[in-house]
């Protein structure tokens, strides 16, 4: 078993988690696909559902620094959002 050496200097907490049958069996399917155990998948999820959250907050920060700095409205956003999706379509 491959264990990252981040976690090796981590301490590691035994944490207990309810799922339904089908999640469940999805997740040992794939853990067993990929030659791991359920702990590392999950462990990998939520590392990655952490990246991912810590991402879009950045993003959503940054607009919301560019909208206070130019006055942009919703619909403002909208709008850019529209035209850029029609200008996509043409192409």
């Amino acid at each position: 078993m491959y264990i990252h050496q981040e976690e090796r200097r981590m301490a590691l907490a035994t944490v207990n988690i309810s799922f339904n049958e089908d999640l469940l069996q999805q997740i040992d399917q794939l853990a067993k696909n990929e030659a791991r155990t359920r702990s590392e998948l999950v462990r990998e999820a939520a590392r990655i559902y952490i990246e991912r959250k810590k991402k879009w907050e950045s993003i959503f920060a940054y607009g919301e620094s560019l909208s206070s700095n130019y006055k942009f409205t919703q619909e403002d956003v909208n709008k850019e959002i529209e035209d850029y999706q029609k200008e996509k379509i043409r192409k």
